[in-house]
């Protein structure tokens, strides 16, 4: 039971955040950011936020400094929309899960047609 309700917390935790970036940020180093998960420690003292961002590697990490100098400010807004005695200290952290998987599949296609070439040639 526990689990299902950590992750219904972290699930809301998500959402909030995600609206709070979008309407309540004015830091010019934050934009263009897509929140992916939430992994939440099991006593809620601290979640780790796994965000996306378009842009290049320097753009990504200055996106990751404006979210966390503005961690403070985020969870301060959390305490006053969520339900929740203990609201965790955020921790932004880059999700590569999405880089990795269209690198992976670009590779797997690659792949597949120098097959594809290979078996036309005999």
């Amino acid at each position: 039971m526990t689990d299902s309700r950590n992750r219904k917390i972290a699930d809301q935790i998500q959402r909030e955040l995600s609206e709070l970036i979008r309407l309540e940020m004015r830091d010019p180093r934050v934009s263009m950011v897509t929140l992916t998960d939430v992994e939440l420690a099991r006593d809620y003292s601290h979640a780790k936020v796994f965000f996306t961002h378009l842009g290049n590697a320097a753009q990504v990490a200055s996106c990751k400094n404006g979210l966390n100098s503005a961690a403070g400010f985020l969870r301060m807004q959390l305490a006053r929309r969520l339900t929740i005695r203990v609201v965790p200290a955020l921790h932004f952290e880059v999700d590569e899960s999405i880089e990795t998987g269209a690198r992976l599949s670009k590779l797997i296609n690659d792949a597949v047609a120098e097959d594809a070439k290979h078996s036309h040639e005999d």
